[in-house]
């Protein structure tokens, strides 16, 4: 098996371990923070409002805007992103929309990488039309490609590695590109995390996570956030997210602050057990290919830390997938992913899904690619779950 870490000069997760274990007191001595489940927030005087309207003075107003709870979240993982500020919203999705359209308006032009997350494509294929905003798509492991299509654009947008097909891009030289070109760069990091990837230091301007996955870690709570310098995110506040009202709740920041503590702990567990399973379809005689960073050769690798526990197979044709998918015990058949459950989710099945802006079509992906998210259970119980339902489906 090829190096599970190959880029450890600093111990990623001994290095965000107690940022995210450790507080000062909170109100009351409390070890844990307050949720702050209020609408607004009131002012001792006129002077007071005067002044927070001013901008001479921050108080929370009105929970759309700031809230205690929701800031102690964005405080966190901007220091996990090496960021000057982030903003929390209530889902990735609101997260990437308000970010990209903070920056671009009518008559601009976004670069894409393909194979991106499934409804920023549709975000991209069925809003952005209307807005009158062009989209290019580009094999974002080839950096020719990239530097082709920049020329005249105002954001790229990466995610690296890409959705379902787990590709790399060279983040270091990727920005160095845009920046020649006065291009705003954002990245969806979900995937590895602030613990496995750190794309501020690699010239990336904008890090866009779902919070429903590793930040969250448990399944119960869906959201997102954005961390990048002070000036981005003042921009993002004030072009876009008190407008489009994707605003983050109180409780869902408590819900993340809980699963951030256990990060550090989480994801060398699923890294430990993805790889595993990863080595060993790969050598599986009903298995043609395995779609994890840690086989890639691609310059992409260096900028990562660690390897989640979310990638992809593609089965030969002797392996029925409705029926391997159904055989399956351990692995539940749902989306999303970064929790504690495993889960599968077949490309053949995703690939019905709405015809037209459907982006597996529309980057290829074969449908024989069948994609797990590696949880926290014993990783032999996966691995036997796995066996049995791959010789059950074998026609």
């Amino acid at each position: 098996m090829n190096d599970p870490r190959p880029n450890l000069d600093i111990d990623p997760v001994a290095e965000a371990a107690t940022l995210l274990a450790h507080d000062d007191p909170f109100v009351g001595g409390a070890v844990v923070p307050p949720i702050y489940q209020t609408s607004l927030f009131t002012f001792a005087s006129y002077a007071e409002m005067a002044d927070t309207f001013a901008g001479k003075r921050r108080q929370p107003i009105y929970s759309r805007g700031d809230n205690p709870t929701v800031m102690e979240f964005e405080k966190r993982v901007a220091a996990l992103e090496g960021a000057e500020a982030a903003r929390g919203f209530s889902s990735g999705m609101a997260a990437i929309s308000a970010t990209v359209l903070a920056f671009v308006g009518a008559g601009d032009r976004i670069v894409v990488v393909r194979n991106c997350y499934g409804d920023a494509y549709r975000l991209f294929e069925r809003l952005f039309p209307r807005l009158n905003i062009a989209v290019d798509y580009v094999d974002g492991s080839d950096p020719d490609a990239v530097a082709a299509a920049l020329p005249g654009a105002k954001l790229l947008y990466l995610e690296s590695p890409t959705s379902m097909m787990f590709e790399l891009q060279d983040l270091p030289h990727l920005t160095r590109l845009a920046k020649e070109h006065g291009i705003v760069t954002t990245i969806d990091n979900s995937w590895a995390t602030p613990i496995f990837q750190k794309p501020i230091a690699h010239g990336v301007d904008l890090v866009l996570h779902s919070a429903s996955k590793y930040l969250g870690g448990h399944s119960d709570t869906v959201a997102g956030v954005v961390a990048g310098s002070a000036e981005n995110i003042r921009r993002i506040n004030e072009q876009t997210y008190s407008y489009l009202g994707g605003k983050l709740s109180p409780f869902e920041a408590w819900l993340l602050l809980r699963g951030l503590r256990t990060l550090p702990l989480r994801l060398p567990h699923h890294m430990k057990s993805g790889l595993t399973i990863a080595e060993r379809l790969k050598a599986h005689d009903m298995v043609e290919r395995v779609n994890h960073p840690v086989y890639s050769n691609h310059p992409g690798k260096a900028t990562l830390a660690g390897y989640a526990g979310l990638f992809s197979f593609e089965v030969t044709e002797e392996i029925d997938i409705p029926v391997f998918t159904d055989a399956l015990n351990y692995f539940r058949i749902g989306v999303s992913w970064g929790g504690h459950e495993s889960l599968v989710v077949p490309a053949k099945a995703s690939l019905e899904q709405t015809p037209g802006v459907n982006s597996m079509a529309r980057f290829g992906v074969s449908p024989r690619t069948i994609r797990l998210n590696v949880g926290l259970e014993n990783v032999e119980d996966l691995w036997s779950d796995i066996t049995q339902a791959l010789e059950k489906a074998r026609k």
